[in-house]
């Protein structure tokens, strides 16, 4: 497919100039209707599939990633944000009444929920169009201008969404920037009203010491280790099944993949080889060899193929096994799907993410074992529990602490708009998804009315007289 006739808005763009064009827009755009932000967002869904199968060959020329899989996974989920969102913006943007305390009877209160203004969504590289447009889609719900910063590291489909968004809307409203560290550097300096960011804990924290010049707030959504946790009672299987689905769509490079599995030492081999048989229904169909399957995309580069075989090397070399897979070949950036077992806790690749199709099997007797391996360490972008038996599945959600939480599947708490997403901690800051995402671009602000010339409070008024203090008293005893 050829774009070279498409127009792009670049890096060659004055940052600050865009940057003080939205906010004087930005004091008009409060104002807009519901009616008309509903407006934007079904011009944004009417691009969105005008384009996608310029999307679905961006994606694939940066990862060789199949086109269904684009699909599902990126354009299907913005589209699901929209249709949730347009649903349900009325119900979000009305004032939310709240109870009014005795001591300040006479009056009412209501939450409104504004925009904050200007805001920067920096996305990353391993969902470049869902993880720039789902947060632009609360954005734009709340009511607020934006700049969309993408990864530099997936140049194809940057390309695409600039000239999505050019087509879509004016630059005083919504802009693309490209360009790399130094433009994403040169934004950051800017007194944005919120930052959204999407990426590594240690990206994100480079990103909040520079929102904190400007005590401009930020919404993180990181990653880290994501746990698994199967015990005694289920369908091997079935389990193996949903985590080399959750494990290897995306090649791995997703922040809520299964990071590592813990499993009762006496079925470690049998889960085994429920992955072997399961990696071969999915990804060998063919029998051709996955190398050569359509479904099994790509590393994203040079770079992170690299940063992957290290992890494997270093693992083998201080005593891990390879028990499936472990072929690699840097000029296709191809890895094959690999288990290991025999892990330690002093290999890299237990205390980094992974974030590519790189299944390490840990075993325990017991699984308080497990619990207090995952609650020394971070806590996670998510956590997974394979299990039939209830009192198990209570017993991890009450000892452990994720963003979120799948059961008895993958990954597929992200999909629900009702559920807020986000991290805790070194995973990430604030939600988002549906309702939360709209609070996340949203101030919400008290607002107390006083509806009578004589007030409660004036009881208290100065001169603080004996009576005035029982008064304070008695309201500190009851209320």
């Amino acid at each position: 497919m050829n774009h070279t006739t498409e127009l792009v808005i670049s890096a060659t763009l004055d940052v600050r100039e865009v940057f003080e064009t939205q906010k004087n827009f930005a004091q008009k755009l409060r104002l807009s209707s519901v009616e008309e932000r509903i407006a934007k967002l079904r011009r944004l869904e009417k691009q969105i599939m005008a384009y996608q199968d310029r999307i679905c060959q961006a994606v694939f020329d940066d990862f060789r990633k199949h086109p269904t899989e684009t699909l599902a996974t990126e354009v299907f989920l913005v589209l699901s944000d929209i249709k949730h969102t347009i649903s349900h913006l009325r119900k979000w943007t009305k004032p939310t009444k709240v109870g009014t305390p005795l001591p300040l009877f006479g009056t009412s209160s209501y939450i409104r929920h504004e925009p904050k203004g200007v805001c920067l969504i920096i996305s990353p590289w391993n969902y470049p169009f869902q993880l720039a447009f789902s947060p632009l889609v609360s954005a734009i719900a709340a009511g607020n201008c934006a700049v969309i910063k993408p990864s530099e590291m997936t140049p194809n489909t940057s390309k695409v969404m600039a000239n999505l968004v050019r087509e879509t809307f004016a630059k005083e409203e919504i802009v693309l920037i490209e360009g790399g560290v130094e433009t994403t550097t040169e934004l950051l300096a800017l007194p944005f009203n919120h930052i959204f960011f999407t990426g590594s804990p240690a990206v994100g924290k480079i990103v909040m010491a520079a929102a904190a010049k400007h005590l401009t707030s930020v919404t993180l959504e990181l990653g880290g280790k994501s746990p698994v946790i199967i015990d005694e009672t289920p369908d091997f299987e079935l389990i193996a099944e949903r985590l080399v689905w959750g494990k290897l769509v995306n090649n791995g490079q997703t922040c809520i993949a299964p990071d590592y599995v813990f499993v009762p030492k006496n079925k470690e081999n049998e889960l085994v080889a429920a992955l072997e048989k399961a990696i071969q229904k999915l990804y060998n169909s063919s029998g051709k060899g996955i190398e050569n399957e359509a479904s099994y995309c790509r590393i994203v580069n040079a770079r992170h193929f690299q940063r992957i075989n290290q992890l494997i090397a270093d693992s083998v070399e201080k005593g891990a096994k390879i028990a499936i897979g472990g072929k690699l070949d840097m000029n296709d950036r191809f890895i094959s799907p690999t288990v290991l077992t025999d892990l330690k806790p002093d290999m890299n690749i237990m205390q980094e993410e992974i974030f590519g199709p790189v299944l390490p099997v840990l075993t325990y007797h017991h699984l308080s074992e497990a619990l207090q391996f995952i609650n020394e360490n971070e806590k996670p972008l998510a956590l997974y529990i394979f299990s039939k038996n209830q009192e198990n599945i209570q017993h991890i959600l009450d000892n452990t602490s994720a963003g979120g939480t799948t059961i008895n599947d993958c990954m597929l708490h992200i999909s629900n708009p009702d559920l807020p997403f986000g991290g805790v901690n070194n995973s990430g800051i604030g939600k988002t998804h549906g309702f939360y995402g709209f609070k996340e671009f949203s101030n919400e602000r008290a607002v107390l009315r006083q509806k009578y010339r004589w007030t409660s409070v004036s009881m208290l008024y100065p001169p603080y007289t004996p009576k005035v203090r029982r008064l304070v008293d008695w309201l500190m005893r009851f209320f």
